[in-house]
């Protein structure tokens, strides 16, 4: 120890950290238990368990590297993974992630199927504004509703919260009795004002789980995060600093499709600047053979357990993707409002771009495929709006764009221009498609269609579905309804609907 070290050892001040270090950050998010690969951005066989694991590994045996989940490991109902098998695959994560946010998925199981699974593993889930019925945090590692992680002789402050729409997406049931989720923002507030006061954390890293929205919002209204994970939303998203802040975002996609990969790099104890980007876990790159040769063991039992999961139920003339479906037209949101619109007899049909979370690939359909592609179940909704309605519906709609919160719509057709809708048109008569599109008239009314989600609980719909005039919850069920189509060979294509006209 040179004489300086002894200096600061005996006075009991921290010695200086090295002038500039780089921290290496991967992360990922929404895996919700795809451990099998499949179909996706036009190839067959992305991601997977094992690749992503090969990954996560070489990562791990960098020096100064931070790996951490977003959440959402699991997913009731879809994929068959996830029900007959919970979380044993977290065990692949162990040892290789650092913290893992909770996302709303956890609890699918109730509160003693989460818990075993959070014992059964070393790393830790964060969500600090889950409180139980003593007011206090319940996720908390050495006592602590964060993680303080050192490397490379910096301090870095890691912290989750549960977005604001936890309270309707998980069942009060499924949780401990008497939890309950706080307010993310005046719970991350709080948080970063303890890290950078009481913990002499050098950055602040935000790993979850809301969407896209509430991130930026939330960045917006706490100052001092210094990276936004994203998570919640399956939005891929490269790496941006958010809009009217100091902060970086980066957003993975979805089910170990990518990882991001980000390079830290501090001058002193400032971080000085973020890099970096996605990463994609394609053929390219290896799988780990021994977690291979295991998933592929697990799913074989699972096709022998659950056959009427893997047997076909239609088909697809075409790939049916989702590519584009949070930005713009997409083939699945075009098929999909289309039938669902026929279904309801309406002008117009939307339906956010969450419903859809996947391709379904060319040729013979499994039950599994669609559900992976179209997990959710929603009943239609059928409303009656005035004109000016519609496009206060199709702005809200636009005003989303890249993240799922998007609307998928069949039924209207538009320019852009400076993120407004014009020469918006409408189907003149919704029993005869072939009549085509008139101008929207303001002050007509139209039916309009979409899923009891998107009407009762989706932000930023809710209150313009409740302004219609005669809206019913119907008994039509949409994924029986696509499911009906599949039988006849679903078709569908791009037509330049949202604004490519």
């Amino acid at each position: 120890m040179n004489a300086l070290a002894l200096a600061l050892l005996l006075s009991g001040a921290a010695p200086a950290p090295p002038a500039a270090a780089e921290v290496t950050l991967v992360a990922f998010s929404d895996y919700h238990s795809h451990a099998v690969p499949f179909y996706s951005e036009g190839a067959p066989g992305q991601a997977g368990l094992a690749r992503a694991v090969a990954y996560l590994r070489r990562a791990r045996n960098e020096a100064n590297a931070v790996i951490v989940s977003g959440g959402d490991m699991m997913n009731l109902g879809t994929p068959a993974w996830s029900d007959e098998y919970r979380c044993r695959d977290w065990a692949f994560f162990d040892g290789l992630v650092d913290a893992m946010a909770l996302g709303n998925h956890e609890y699918d199981y109730g509160a003693l199927a989460f818990d075993a699974c959070r014992a059964s593993v070393s790393f830790p889930v964060l969500a600090a504004n889950l409180h139980g019925a003593d007011g206090r945090p319940l996720l908390t590692h050495g006592g602590k509703p964060y993680l303080v992680k050192e490397v490379a002789g910096r301090r870095l402050g890691l912290i989750a919260v549960a977005g604001p729409d936890f309270v309707r997406l998980v069942k009060t049931e499924w949780l401990p009795p008497g939890a309950r989720f706080a307010d993310p923002v005046a719970t991350a507030r709080e948080l970063v004002g303890r890290l950078r006061r009481d913990e002499k954390v050098d950055a602040v890293i935000l790993i979850g789980h809301q969407h896209r929205e509430d991130d930026f919002a939330l960045a917006r209204a706490v100052s001092g995060i210094d990276l936004v994970l994203g998570t919640h939303s399956h939005h891929k998203g490269e790496l941006q600093v958010i809009p009217g802040t100091r902060t970086w975002y980066v957003s993975p996609f979805q089910y170990l499709t990518y990882v991001s990969r980000l390079t830290l790099r501090f001058e002193g104890r400032r971080l000085a600047a973020v890099g970096g980007g996605l990463v994609k876990m394609d053929a390219a790159l290896p799988e780990d053979p021994a977690v291979a040769a295991e998933v592929a063991r697990w799913q074989a039992q699972l096709e022998q357990s659950r056959p009427e999961r893997f047997a076909v139920v239609g088909r697809a003339a075409v790939a049916l993707t989702d590519d584009g479906a949070q930005s713009g037209e997409s083939v699945i949101g075009n098929w999909a409002t289309e039938v669902l619109r026929r279904a309801t007899g309406a002008h117009v049909f939307f339906n956010t771009a969450s419903s859809f979370r996947g391709t379904i690939p060319p040729g013979e359909v499994t039950a599994e495929s669609f559900a992976r592609a179209i997990p959710y179940k929603n009943r239609l909704v059928r409303a009656t709006f005035t004109g000016a309605q519609v496009l206060n519906l199709l702005q809200a709609s636009i005003d989303r764009r890249g993240s799922d919160g998007f609307s998928q719509q069949t039924g209207l057709r538009y320019r852009l221009h400076e993120g407004r809708p014009v020469q918006v048109e409408v189907l003149a008569d919704p029993a005869r498609r072939e009549a085509g599109f008139v101008p929207l008239d303001p002050t007509a009314t139209y039916a309009v269609g979409t899923t009891d989600f998107q009407a009762k609980v989706a932000n930023g719909y809710r209150d313009l579905f409740a302004a219609g005039s005669g809206l019913v919850v119907t008994d039509q069920d949409a994924q029986a309804l696509l499911l009906e189509d599949l039988k006849q060979g679903a078709a569908a294509a791009l037509d330049g609907r949202d604004g490519g006209r």
